[in-house]
């Protein structure tokens, strides 16, 4: 008998707007790659180097689709069951959970699977102009990508099973994405070359957790990062294992859970530290910096109401996780700068910082919209809205509290690689004037990251589709900027592809610290005039945004 839910969950989502788009745009974007470098005269190539540039580019464009929209949907699937109140009933009737699980797993995989097929004509063309094998190229690419598939629903799934809420859901599940997609090459990138052989062995096998080496190992750029190392190979087969390993324990947690216990917790009522007595109250003040337990005070005639109540509802908000999050960023600049004291030494500044700036972009894109995304559209979905227009707040006020909630935990990140930047100028003090324009690449990244995000909130009544959309438009603008970089010389030439990555901070920050592929293009002051006017527009359509919601109906 067919399993009733892979065709409610596979229709469902076939039915909406949205799928269309995200099955047909990525099948036209990938058709005129290739029409852009298709030969225009009766000859070959011999040589198969065009086909070979274009297939490459047709590669990373795929793998980075897939990374950025296959985690949407099984995030969501279970959780939004969850809300709704249906996961009870699914899980009260005669279906197993596994039944259950299989029956999701493959209706979303289904789905999600749709971008490969479209994308075959593409893979074709390529193949047809000849330069690429069959089995040990294109086959062995969709064979990963295929598997990157799976691994990455399984992992959606895991996490939707333990949401209470769609937005939290997709923060977690983008969030554990980046961490096996691209920290997990960190370590290697640091210890290769060093003379500690389990450890070396230990961080090569974990950056093989990593599809990006798989990818590159396929498209012919293996030794890319290995700065002159010899790079190991086999890394398709390394990753082939531990994606199996990781998508079997994905699937036996969620599965597990899929009980009607799961909704037995047992939830303490909490103490408040105020209602303790005197020797226990003098015990946690010695105890704690900031004690969680302890009341709060009425906000002051000082401070922003909108602010207080964002912190104060933010899940992560309150101060005593505010400074977990400065003691976090503390520790984080510890190794940094232990990295750029070792690392300047042994690959130069242009490597390590090239480094430190990926790492903080990556931070601040993963961290911005999954806080700023649902600062107007969350109001409207849990009906605060409505009381936030009853109250004598202007709309200056408003706006002033909603992004400045964002933007101390936004600080705190900018910081957090400061000790690092700090030791490469003391290192070699010739770099301040570049450090100092890099620090202002990076603050008008976050800048502009928060205001987008705040901008695409304001148009959406569900957080979901207001996160979704801000990830999507952060990762268009930078990751598809680095694709055509990617493709300089071919298809794209050199003016192109510096238009193109003048929209890009961290493409500026990179040519400022002459990262080898980014020196030769002149990105400055042309970037911070665009990102300047970006912000600036994104804020006048935030504040036009925020009144038009504020009037009377």
């Amino acid at each position: 008998m067919t399993n009733p839910i892979i065709q409610r969950e596979l229709i469902g989502m076939l039915r909406t707007r949205k799928a269309l788009a995200m099955q047909v745009c990525p099948a036209i974007v990938f058709v005129l790659l290739v029409i852009l470098r298709w030969p225009t005269d009766a000859r070959v190539g011999l040589s198969g180097v065009q086909a070979q540039e274009v297939f490459r580019l047709f590669g990373y464009g795929l793998l980075a689709t897939l990374l950025l929209f296959v985690p949407v949907f099984p995030a969501t699937t279970i959780v939004r069951e969850k809300m709704r109140g249906t996961l009870a009933l699914l899980l009260g009737s005669p279906m197993n959970s596994w039944s259950i699980y299989f029956g999701k797993f493959l209706g979303v995989q289904a789905f999600v699977f749709l971008p490969l097929v479209m994308s075959i004509p593409a893979a074709a063309a390529c193949y047809a102009m000849g330069g690429i094998s069959f089995w040990g190229d294109v086959v062995m690419l969709y064979a990963i990508l295929g598997l990157i598939t799976v691994q990455y629903t399984a992992l959606g799934l895991f996490v939707s099973s333990a949401a209470n809420s769609t937005d939290g859901a997709l923060r977690a599940t983008y969030g554990l994405t980046l961490l096996l997609s691209v920290i997990s090459l960190g370590p290697y990138q640091f210890l290769q070359g060093k003379q500690w052989t389990l450890t070396v062995a230990v961080a090569d096998w974990l950056r093989c957790v990593s599809p990006v080496p798989a990818v590159m190992e396929i498209l012919g750029h293996g030794d890319a990062g290995s700065h002159g190392l010899i790079a190991a190979e086999g890394t398709p087969t390394r990753y082939a294992i531990l994606a199996l390993v990781t998508t079997a324990y994905f699937m036996i947690r969620t599965a597990t859970r899929l009980r009607p216990t799961m909704f037995d917790r047992s939830r303490s009522q909490g103490i408040i530290t105020d209602d303790l007595g005197k020797a226990r109250q003098r015990v946690r003040r010695m105890v704690f910096l900031v004690d969680p337990q302890r009341r709060k005070k009425a906000i002051g005639w000082f401070a922003n109401p909108v602010m207080v109540k964002e912190f104060r509802s933010r899940r992560f908000g309150r101060s005593h996780w505010m400074l977990r999050l400065v003691a976090g960023c503390a520790l984080v600049s510890l190794g940094l700068t232990h990295a750029a004291t070792a690392g300047t030494f042994d690959w130069g500044v242009e490597t390590i910082g090239g480094i430190m700036v990926v790492l903080q972009v990556a931070l601040v894109v993963l961290l911005t919209p999954s806080l700023a995304a649902g600062l107007i559209s969350m109001e409207h979905e849990n009906g605060g809205w409505t009381l936030l227009r009853m109250t004598r707040l202007s709309v200056g006020q408003i706006l002033r509290g909603k992004l400045l909630s964002v933007a101390w935990p936004l600080v705190l990140i900018l910081l957090a690689t400061l000790p690092g930047y700090a030791v490469m100028m003391y290192i070699m003090p010739v770099l301040a004037q570049q450090i100092s324009y890099v620090l202002v690449c990076l603050v008008l990244a976050a800048v502009f990251a928060l205001l987008l995000s705040a901008t695409v909130s304001s148009f959406f009544r569900k957080t979901a589709p207001a996160t979704i959309t801000a990830y999507s438009i952060l990762v268009g603008i930078w990751g598809g900027t680095t694709l055509v970089w990617l493709g300089r010389d071919a298809p794209f030439g050199h003016r192109i592809v510096e238009s193109a990555l003048v929209v890009n901070p961290m493409a500026a920050a990179l040519s400022v610290l002459e990262v080898p592929g980014f020196a030769e293009y002149d990105l400055l002051p042309a970037n911070w005039w665009f990102v300047g006017w970006a912000c600036a527009g994104c804020l006048v359509v935030l504040t036009v945004q925020i009144w038009r919601l504020t009037r009377p109906e």
